[in-house]
């Protein structure tokens, strides 16, 4: 029976507040992160990380000392494997964690890997559009330790089963709204610098799919937005916290879909569910809801393993670029 490793890669996150500085300091030596040469890189990450440890540990204080998304992502691996375990009766399929800046390490998780003796891999970004800043950075530090990255699922913006989950939970979120309220659903991405975009980087674009795949058919008053700005830099607009003002102009509540996310961690479960929060009741917004994240929602799951199996019959990287020619940093292309 033949071995096959599905890699899940994903941003990782700290596992105590000790961690918070050495987890920020490997975000920000990521040169996808900074793109400057390695000296100044690693000087600016030193500066940074330092700068931000005491704001960063605030946040995972109030999360219980730590970052909650490797246990996530860890239930999703394991739904997973049976997933495709079933499916794939003459494949013994072992399921991987890769994190990007913290624990476990995408070397460790390698040498994992290969100590399992995998006759195949396929390497599965928990990234439902593709960035540079993301899903490439996390294919690039599985090359750089050596991995074989022949067969990589680099995006899967409208994945049937990844759309069926949000369908599902938005709808379930709707249903505990009264019919009394008009309601705006603002599909919340993770934000990323405008230079990126300008540079040929397709994640704006593929958030877009995303949420017309999901609205379509749908008479749903939406918006597309974006959280988690970091630093000077012009950032993808507009932000949720302007959205939210205008919907309190607009005498409508809000539903907030985290469109971009596939698990629970800081991003969703403080900026979204407390700071956020806040700001809406504070603006006295007529309701205030947040649809949680596909997580091993079964549509999701059953999704992803649709995803590894085209790949283990295609053999290849990725079938074909589904991204416009504008945006060269696809990483679908060839």
């Amino acid at each position: 029976m033949k071995k096959l490793a599905v890699v899940l890669t994903n941003l990782g996150g700290p596992d105590s507040l000790e961690s918070v500085q050495p987890f920020l300091f490997n975000l920000f030596s990521d040169p996808a992160i900074i793109n400057l040469p390695a000296p100044f890189r690693g000087w600016l990450a030193r500066f940074i990380s330092s700068r931000r440890t005491i704001k960063a540990q605030k946040i995972y204080e109030k999360l219980g000392g730590k970052s909650p998304l490797l246990e996530n992502t860890e239930v999703q691996a394991r739904a997973l494997e049976i997933a495709i375990n079933d499916r794939l009766p003459d494949y013994d399929v072992k399921v991987f964690i890769a994190m990007r800046y913290w624990h476990p390490l995408t070397g460790e998780c390698l040498k994992a890997v290969q100590t399992w003796q995998a006759d195949h891999v396929v390497l599965l970004p928990l990234y439902p559009q593709f960035s540079t800043t993301t899903t490439a950075s996390s294919v690039q530090a599985w090359q750089d330790s050596g991995g074989d990255v022949a067969w990589v699922q680099g995006c899967y913006f409208t994945q049937s089963g990844f759309i069926k989950a949000y369908r599902d939970l938005i709808a379930q979120a709707l249903e505990k709204t009264p019919d009394t309220i008009p309601v705006r659903l603002l599909f919340s991405a993770h934000g990323i610098p405008q230079k990126c975009v300008d540079r040929g980087d397709p994640y704006r674009w593929q958030v877009e799919q995303t949420v017309a795949a999901v609205t379509q058919g749908q008479a749903w008053d939406s918006v597309i937005c974006y959280q988690s700005r970091v630093g000077p830099l012009k950032w993808l607009t507009p932000s949720l916290g302007d959205e939210l003002i205008r919907a309190a102009r607009d005498g409508v509540g809000v539903v907030v879909v985290p469109i971009s996310f596939v698990s629970e961690h800081s991003e969703t479960l403080v900026e979204l569910d407390m700071d956020y929060r806040k700001q809406a009741q504070e603006l006295g917004l007529l309701s205030y809801q947040r649809v949680p994240t596909v997580a091993d929602h079964p549509d999701f799951i059953a999704g992803l393993a649709d995803i590894v199996e085209a790949r283990l019959q295609s053999r290849k990287r990725c079938d074909q670029s589904l991204c416009p020619e504008i945006f060269s940093q696809c990483g679908c292309r060839p």
